[in-house]
């Protein structure tokens, strides 16, 4: 069918290109983000690439569903904008017809909104916090190069090494400050070592040298000349598999353990493909738009309905991880009462002539004194 083939193509065109600049934006607030994160110490700069990858491959099911939702909008408001959905009307097209041919175009989306939230979503998480304990986890020893100042995240003291040798293990011009109890102590010699205790632990021994410590802005400073001064700068590296969050875990681990903590993440990975169908069911009755008035009405509400439902999700997203409601009534009433929305919806768009939203609830308008 002309109607549907038209629909179908302009819906991919607009699709596409709303997918790009989406892309685009989301890209460069991970840029932001993740290079803030390196800036400070918090990321690996060697993995900036991957950790935007991955966060984009993460949030590929929300862009999906926002992308369809919008190019919905756009070709439906330009049509009635530009008076094409008057002609489509008049050819015996009511808005039902509608339904079939975009929800043809969405279901692709829907198949990868569903695919990306059970396994890509999971698998990515799972990636990025790889990049974040090995990061955080990395030895100090791997962060040392010759007239460097060294601060380890979670530690309270600065290390400077003038000079080291290419086994790592002997220094000279050994310089150690930190902080204990208010006083702050400073640690000079000449040369030292690194050691490793039985334990895993890892230490930097400085041989004869020289201790300050006091509180600053007083001047009864403590001078203590030591032989042998030992810091330790690299703990056993811990198995974090145990501390894994939620949202790093596969989807079947979810359903075998069903916690609540499990079941707040299941809520979310699976209401990703109902919201994209719930959005599409949305977008078809509010893109009506009247020509004498502005054609981008629609996205004002398209934006807010948008930001209500995905709230609406996260909040008995956190419900369900609270015990405040069990998984079973918080995955269906959210999702059934905007649908029902829709129809509702659907029925004032098609009954609009009848009387607004009187047709609404079965009600028509009186005429000559009479029930119409």
């Amino acid at each position: 069918m002309i109607f549907q083939q038209a629909l179908r193509r302009e819906l991919a065109y607009t699709a596409g290109a709303v997918f790009l600049v989406m892309l685009t934006f989301m890209l460069t607030s991970l840029v932001i983000r993740i290079l803030g994160l390196a800036a400070n110490g918090k990321a690996s700069p060697n993995d900036v690439l991957m950790l935007i990858g991955l966060a984009t491959i993460g949030y590929l099911s929300i862009l999906l569903s926002a992308t369809l939702f919008i190019s919905t909008l756009i070709v439906l408001t330009r049509w009635y904008k530009d008076s094409e959905m008057v002609v489509w009307f008049s050819a015996g097209i009511s808005l039902r017809d509608l339904v079939r041919p975009v929800l043809q175009f969405a279901a692709p989306f829907f198949v990868m909104a569903l695919l990306l939230g059970l396994f890509a979503w999971p698998w990515a998480n799972q990636q990025t916090a790889l990049f974040r304990d090995r990061f955080e986890q990395r030895g100090v020893l791997s962060m040392i190069s010759s007239g460097r100042f060294i601060e380890p995240a979670n530690a309270n003291y600065v290390l400077f090494i003038e000079g080291i040798d290419a086994d790592m293990k002997h220094a000279r011009n050994v310089f150690v400050a930190n902080s204990e109890a208010g006083k702050i102590g400073v640690a000079l010699a000449h040369q030292g070592q690194f050691e490793t205790l039985p334990n895993g632990d890892r230490l930097v021994v400085m041989e004869h040298g020289r201790r300050y410590a006091g509180i600053p802005g007083q001047l009864d400073y403590r001078i203590v000349e030591f032989d042998k001064y030992a810091v330790k700068v690299d703990n056993k590296p811990q198995d974090t598999a145990a501390d894994q969050p939620t949202k790093t875990r596969d989807t079947i681990d979810l359903i075998r353990n069903p916690t609540r903590e499990n079941l707040g993440e299941l809520l979310w990975r699976i209401s990703l493909p109902i919201l994209a169908f719930n959005f599409v069911m949305i977008a078809i009755p509010l893109a009506y738009v009247n020509p004498r008035l502005g054609r981008y009405t629609p996205l004002v509400f398209a934006v807010l309905i948008y930001l209500t439902y995905s709230n609406l999700i996260n909040l008995a997203q956190a419900w369900v991880r609270s015990g405040a409601m069990s998984f079973w009534m918080a995955i269906w009433p959210i999702h059934l009462i905007v649908f029902l929305c829709a129809l509702v919806m659907f029925r004032y768009r098609a009954n609009r002539s009848l009387g607004g939203w009187r047709a609404v609830f079965g009600l028509r308008r009186k005429t000559n004194g009479s029930q119409a």
